[in-house]
C-alpha cells in the first residue's frame, strides 16, 4: 500500500518493498530430456545443466543422496530436492517411481522436506498430480514457455495456450504451488506477448515465475535458424527493460521471480552462439525493476518541481544493485535528481521518497 503525505513545504510518498522471499536450498537433480515427447527448437538442456542427455538415473540420485547426506554432515537442515530438466511426470513408469521412491526416503530419513519437478504442461493430468502431491512434492514448476498458440507452433512446443491454461488451473487447484516459467524472446513472443504470458500465469494461480530469456546454443533447431537469419533474439536493452517490467507484474500481485536468466558455466559458454546472457543478468533487471517503481512515485508526486531536492530511502537489501552493474544506471537517476548523496539505504522495507525544499520544513513519510 502506498502512503503519501502533503504540506506546504514538502511531499513524500512510501511504498513497501520487502525482501525477496527466501526459502530452504533447493538441491537439484538434473534429468536432461528425460521423459520428452520431442526436442523444442530451443532446447539445449546438456548445455543448460552440464548433464549428458544418456547419463544414468542410478548414477544421478546417487550423487544426490551423497549431497544430501554431506549436507546433513556438515549440521545444514533438511533442503529441498528439484527434480529438473526433462519433462518428470512423463517418465517411463520405473524411472518416475524410482525417483519417487528416492524422494520418500530421503524425506523418511531427514534429508530433505519437500521435493519439487519440472514438467511440460500437458503431462499434468489429476491422477499424476495426485501421486506426486502423496509423494511429498510441494511444488510443479510448468513449462509453460508462452500462452501463445503462434509462439508454441513456432518453437515445436506440441500443445496450445489453452492446453498451458487449463495445466496451470489443474495445478493451482491441486495444493501444490505453481510455478510458471516463461521464454521471453522466443520466436513469435514480442515483449508485449511476454508481458501478457506473465499476466497470464498470475491470474491462473502462479505464486512463482522464472523468467529465461531465450538464448541460440549450438546443436538447436534454431541456431539454424539464427544462422539463415531468420531468427533475432533480443538485445540486452530490450532484455532488461522487459523483463523488469515483469518483474514488478510479479511483485504488485506477491508473487516471487525465483531466477531471471540461465545460470554460467563452461558447457553452455561453449554452445552460446547469440542471445541476451549476462552472469549478473537478474541483479541488472532488479536495479531496473527498482528504478522503474521510483520513476513512477515521482511521477505521482509531480517530478519535477523548481528549487525542491529529492531525498530517496531505499532497503538495505537493495543497495548491491541499486547503481546498476558498474554503474550503469547512476544516469537515470541523476536524471531524478538523486546520487549517493541524497540516496539512504535503511534496515527497513519500505522505500520513501520526498521532495524538500520548497517551503517550510520537510515532513516524514509515514
Amino acid at each position: 500500500m502506498t502512503t503519501a503525505s502533503r504540506s506546504r513545504g514538502a511531499r513524500s510518498v512510501a511504498v513497501p518493498w520487502p525482501a525477496p522471499a527466501s526459502g530452504p536450498a533447493i538441491v537439484p537433480v538434473f534429468l536432461p530430456h528425460f521423459g520428452c515427447p520431442r526436442r523444442c527448437l530451443f532446447c539445449g538442456q546438456e548445455a543448460q545443466t552440464g548433464v549428458a542427455a544418456n547419463a544414468a538415473l542410478r548414477d544421478l540420485l546417487a550423487a544426490a543422496r551423497a549431497g544430501l547426506e554431506a549436507r546433513i554432515a556438515r549440521g545444514l537442515g533438511p533442503t529441498e530436492l528439484a527434480f529438473y530438466g526433462g519433462t518428470f511426470t512423463a517418465l517411463p513408469e520405473g524411472a518416475l517411481g524410482a525417483c519417487l521412491d528416492f524422494s520418500e526416503s530421503a524425506r523418511r530419513d531427514g534429508l530433505i522436506s519437500a521435493f519439487r519437478c519440472s514438467t511440460r504442461p500437458d503431462a499434468v493430468d489429476g491422477p499424476v498430480l495426485e501421486r506426486l502431491a502423496a509423494a511429498g512434492c510441494a511444488t510443479v514448476e510448468l513449462g509453460v514457455q508462452s500462452f501463445v498458440d503462434a509462439a508454441l507452433r513456432l518453437t515445436a512446443r506440441g500443445y496450445t495456450g489453452a492446453q498451458a491454461g487449463a495445466a496451470c488451473a489443474r495445478v493451482a487447484a491441486s495444493g501444490m504451488g505453481l510455478c510458471v516459467q516463461l521464454l521471453p524472446g522466443m520466436p513469435g513472443v514480442t515483449p508485449t506477448v511476454f508481458l501478457d504470458d506473465v499476466r497470464e500465469a498470475l491470474a491462473l494461480g502462479a505464486r512463482a515465475l522464472r523468467f529465461y530469456p531465450c538464448l541460440v546454443l549450438e546443436g538447436t533447431g534454431l541456431a539454424a535458424l539464427w544462422r539463415a537469419g531468420a531468427y533475432a533474439p533480443w538485445d540486452m536493452e530490450t532484455t532488461l527493460e522487459t523483463l523488469a517490467q515483469g518483474w514488478l507484474l510479479a511483485h504488485q500481485a506477491g508473487a516471487a521471480v525465483l531466477r531471471m536468466g540461465v545460470a554460467p558455466g563452461e558447457d553452455l559458454a561453449r554452445a552460446l552462439l547469440a542471445g541476451p546472457w549476462h552472469p549478473a543478468l537478474g541483479s541488472r533487471v532488479l536495479g531496473r525493476a527498482l528504478l522503474r517503481a521510483v520513476q513512477e512515485l515521482a511521477r505521482g508526486l509531480g517530478f519535477p518541481q523548481p528549487g525542491t531536492r529529492v531525498v530517496l530511502e531505499a532497503p538495505a537489501f537493495t543497495q548491491g544493485h541499486f547503481w546498476g552493474h558498474a554503474g550503469e544506471l547512476r544516469e537515470h537517476w541523476a536524471a531524478l535528481g538523486l546520487g549517493s548523496g541524497n540516496v539512504r539505504f535503511r534496515p527497513e522495507p519500505m522505500m520513501r521518497l520526498r521532495f524538500e525544499g520548497e517551503v517550510g520544513a520537510p515532513s516524514q513519510a509515514c
